[in-house]
């Protein structure tokens, strides 16, 4: 048998025995191990046992709890919480401080509502037995809605204004290299500072050896509102404000920046498909249009319109790859024309049957419905002259609707024009389902859903039966 082993010596009191490595997540525990063994200690009179004592136990860990005053939520995961940190918000061409970045229409059009009642349906018990009054309610709500999701996608595309400029503003030069060149004009990007808002804008510098612009021009376009298819002018950057610049004088400040120009624009687009060209070419006649009509309800006419001098840049919020916003820049080439008569010939109806043949005979020939369309209001334009804003109403008809088999030549005015009503209607409950198709599906609106959606708001059976008048008749 082996023999017992040797009993070790008991360890001196000032030699405290460590059991373990000590460690530093409990106080309770360090105190513990700073004290001498049980064994040694002195025992009172009135011990019971001789067994050593236990280690006092630890010392309770703190807890946190939540105030009352907090909502009574789950607590997001530490890995989901994000610090929102001061941004400064950029809207496509420039960036807007958020004041104006939260800035929509003046009246927006109130939303739709679907609560359990009727009333703001304008429907009662006896109504809802009747289809006609059931079909008015559903049209209103849905004009309304569709006039409602218009303001908000014109916000969206049109962003903040940056306003003019005012002394302490700064000015600093991105590139020494034009980002778009016009027929007359070089475009150079420029950031505009104050306090935490900036802007990016465009500097114009005429080409050396351009034609002087007309100062009644310039003023037009410097007091004008702020349009979507119109170059707005934000102020002038004095001589000596930009070291670096390439360019001498004074030079004035545009609130977009454009990529290229129509011309330009043209040289790519006509390799496309003759179909997908001649939808494209027609979205940017509406929106040169469009800006025609603003000037001549303010009395003015574009002396010379050339594919050089109009500007293309991309909407914001919209896709990169999407149809491209026109600019109208040429301000310095515009003269006074009063308005005349309701019917009177329109000032700028020659040039755009020019521009039209011009841009169609830059593809192969197309047979859709559209391309003969084209054909037919660039024959209209020369023939009859008519305002801009007939223009515009025939391009939106070729685009979206209706079509000539809704007008027969020599049909009497009244049967087609009531038909024109229904049509209107069904389209545009048509467009609202369509928009929410996509939202739902996680897709952007266009450009083209956003135009589309300015034509039936605004559009009537009087405005659609001109439309078709001036195209088949």
């Amino acid at each position: 048998m082996s023999s017992p082993e040797t009993p070790t010596e008991p360890p001196e009191p000032d030699d405290p025995t460590w059991s373990t490595q000590p460690t530093y997540s409990n106080l309770g525990e360090i105190r513990a191990h700073l004290l001498p063994s049980k064994a040694c200690r002195p025992r009172t009179p009135g011990s019971r046992s001789t067994d050593p004592q236990p280690l006092p136990p630890p010392l309770p860990k703190k807890i946190l709890t939540r105030t009352q005053s907090l909502p009574n939520r789950r607590i997001p995961h530490a890995s989901s919480i994000q610090v929102q940190l001061p941004r400064r918000p950029f809207l496509w061409s420039h960036s807007v401080d958020k004041s104006q970045a939260e800035v929509g229409p003046a009246c927006p059009p109130a939303e739709l509502t679907f609560g359990l009642t009727d009333a703001p349906l304008g429907l009662s018990l006896r109504n809802l037995h009747s289809p006609e009054a059931v079909h008015a309610a559903l049209a209103a709500r849905q004009l309304q809605g569709l006039r409602a999701i218009y303001a908000r996608l014109h916000t969206r595309f049109m962003g903040g204004h940056p306003g003019p400029c005012r002394p302490g503003h700064g000015f600093r030069l991105l590139d020494s290299s034009p980002c778009a060149e016009s027929g007359d004009a070089l475009y150079y990007r420029v950031v505009r500072v104050h306090d935490d808002a900036w802007h990016i804008l465009v500097a114009k510098v005429p080409k050396p050896g351009a034609d002087v612009p007309h100062p009644w021009g310039l003023e037009l376009q410097a007091s004008l509102s702020p349009h979507f298819n119109l170059q707005g002018l934000c102020g002038v950057v004095p001589e000596g404000t930009l070291p670096g610049a390439p360019w001498r004088g004074a030079v004035a400040l545009a609130a977009e920046v454009p990529e290229r120009t129509v011309a330009q624009w043209l040289m790519e687009a006509c390799t496309q498909p003759p179909e997908e060209f001649v939808w494209a070419v027609a979205l940017v006649l509406l929106q040169l249009s469009a800006a025609l009509e603003f000037l001549e309800a303010w009395g003015a006419a574009l002396v010379e319109l050339r594919p050089e001098n109009l500007l293309l840049a991309a909407p914001r919020g919209c896709a990169a790859t999407g149809h491209p916003r026109l600019l109208l820049a040429d301000f310095g080439r515009v003269c006074l024309q009063p308005p005349g008569p309701p019917g009177s010939p329109g000032p700028h109806a020659p040039q755009l049957g020019s521009l039209l043949r011009e841009m169609l005979g830059l593809a192969a020939p197309s047979t859709t419905p559209l391309a003969a369309g084209l054909e037919r209001l660039a024959a209209q334009l020369t023939r009859l002259q008519p305002s801009a804003s007939r223009t515009r109403g025939a391009l939106q008809a070729l685009l979206w609707g209706p079509g000539p088999e809704m007008r027969g030549r020599g049909a009497p005015l009244s049967p087609w024009l009531r038909a024109l009503g229904p049509w209107l209607r069904l389209h545009r409950g048509l467009l609202v389902l369509r928009l929410a198709e996509r939202a739902a599906g996680g897709e952007a609106p266009s450009l083209e859903d956003w135009l589309c959606c300015e034509y039936l708001a605004e559009a009537t059976e009087s405005s659609m039966g001109q439309a078709l008048a001036l195209l088949w008749d």
